[in-house]
């Protein structure tokens, strides 16, 4: 049995702890698979700190029904690059802290940043036999991953541009004129 960990990074959007809920709940639906998920608190970079908890010991069902309809960023974020050399010590030393905890499952949620920190850890674990899994949940308002048709976080900040838009054309001409 292995223990899942989730991450979320980049800009917060109205959906990221929708993704984060979804981890979680998945993750407690498998009991003889999943230990436990342990969430980092800002990112990469918090869990390099030794800055984590146990989600499914910390919120209860309630707690996790609210984290699916609230907005920003439950876990915080961060904007952490990761060396491009993977023969930098920075890797070996992740990959300790990784399986002190038995993490069968890295998932990070976020944009194009986010995903080319998926790809090297995938790349460092393939390149040196790890069974750990890493797995980019997309988020981005900007809708630009690659080979991403669209992105949690794109139909939300698409509607609040056209509503703000609306907003301002169905203004009174005279109010209009005043701005």
């Amino acid at each position: 049995m292995k223990n899942i960990i989730v991450g979320q990074s980049g800009g917060p959007t109205a959906v990221i702890n929708a993704s984060l809920y979804g981890v979680i709940t998945e993750g407690k639906r498998y009991p003889d698979l999943v230990g436990c998920v342990y969430g980092m608190h800002n990112g990469i970079e918090g869990f390099l700190k030794d800055d984590y908890e146990n989600l499914s010991e910390t919120l209860s069902d309630s707690d996790l029904e609210l984290l699916k309809h609230t907005p920003a960023a439950y876990l915080g974020s961060c904007r952490y690059k990761l060396p491009e050399d993977l023969s930098s010590p920075f890797y070996p030393t992740l990959f300790e802290k990784l399986e002190a905890l038995n993490i069968g499952y890295f998932l990070y949620i976020g944009g194009n940043d986010s995903m080319d920190t998926v790809s090297k850890l995938s790349r460092y674990a393939d390149k040196h036999n790890s069974s750990i899994r890493f797995i980019g949940i997309p988020k981005t308002i900007d809708n630009d991953l690659v080979l991403t048709d669209h992105t949690p976080g794109y139909g939300s900040a698409a509607k609040y541009v056209a509503s703000t838009v609306r907003e301002i054309c169905w203004m009174p001409l005279s109010i209009r004129h005043r701005l």
